[in-house]
């Protein structure tokens, strides 16, 4: 019986954390760029009642007796599908349709990345700079930040598709700057670390970031100015979701009721 009520306790816990990450989920279904985490299980270790060579007079058997102790979290993955591109007409939103990140420079001069791209301008030495909007640089191929001069008329400044920052002449039209954003890929962005406010942390696990621009034989990604990314989260399903974890954490709390009866039954039997 002891065996029963841990292996449902088990559940319970794995069911909470389920219902967390879905919580999770739908409180992020307004946040840019947001993607989307699943919860994963896998189970606990099995304990062997009857091994395949226990029968009486010693013959062998096809199929042993292994019953499961229970159930815990094996990862909570975040899904990078692509969210919708949703249109603000703000000179610095960028959205990015692919696979790529942005790369930002967080005060301790590590790189971070996101797929956020509500980014503006502010205050540097010698100009003016394309920050994000908690004020850390955005960084160019080079890994430098991004800085204007600040004469510059930035409302004119564009972008290609492919990242390049362009500012008009005197006939008006957009020529390079010479500045091109860094967008970056991984081999297994599921891999990244998250660091909060939508950044991300390269790991072993994610492998290095590359340059989209150094990559052949990928379809890279295209940058929208006057974008930006909505979360990739489906209201639908993730009530489904939620309604699936909230059963299934009844259902281990019904095992730990039955447990106990059983438990109670066997010992009103001495009285």
């Amino acid at each position: 019986m002891m065996r029963s009520l841990w292996t449902a306790a088990s559940g319970m816990k794995t069911q909470q954390t389920n219902v967390d990450v879905i919580s999770n989920n739908l409180a992020n279904v307004n946040t840019a760029a947001y993607k989307k985490e699943s919860a994963e299980f896998k189970s606990l270790l099995y304990q062997t009642l009857q091994a395949e060579t226990t029968s009486a007079n010693g013959e062998n058997k096809p199929i042993g007796a292994q019953v499961g102790l229970g159930v815990r979290n094996a990862s909570i993955t975040s899904n990078f599908t692509q969210g919708n591109l949703n249109q603000t007409d703000n000179t610095f939103d960028f959205a990015i349709d692919g696979d790529g990140f942005f790369s930002i420079q967080e005060s301790n001069g590590e790189a971070y990345y996101t797929r956020t791209g509500s980014f503006q301008i502010t205050t540097a030495v010698g100009g003016v700079m394309l920050a994000d909007y908690e004020g850390r640089p955005v960084l160019d191929e080079q890994g430098s930040p991004i800085i204007f001069d600040g004469s510059l008329e930035t409302s004119k400044i564009t972008i290609t598709k492919d990242g390049e920052l362009c500012y008009p002449d005197e006939t008006n039209n957009p020529q390079p700057m010479g500045i091109k954003l860094a967008i970056v890929r991984f081999a297994n962005p599921a891999g990244l670390e998250k660091m909060g406010s939508g950044l991300y942390k390269e790991t072993e696990a994610s492998g290095d970031a590359q340059l989209e621009s150094n990559m052949m034989n990928i379809k890279r990604s295209e940058l929208r100015q006057g974008y930006i990314e909505g979360s990739n989260v489906q209201v639908v399903d993730e009530m489904v979701d939620l309604i699936v974890a909230q059963r299934a954490y009844e259902m281990n709390s019904k095992a730990i009721q039955a447990a106990d009866e059983m438990m109670g039954q066997a010992n009103s039997l001495r009285r």
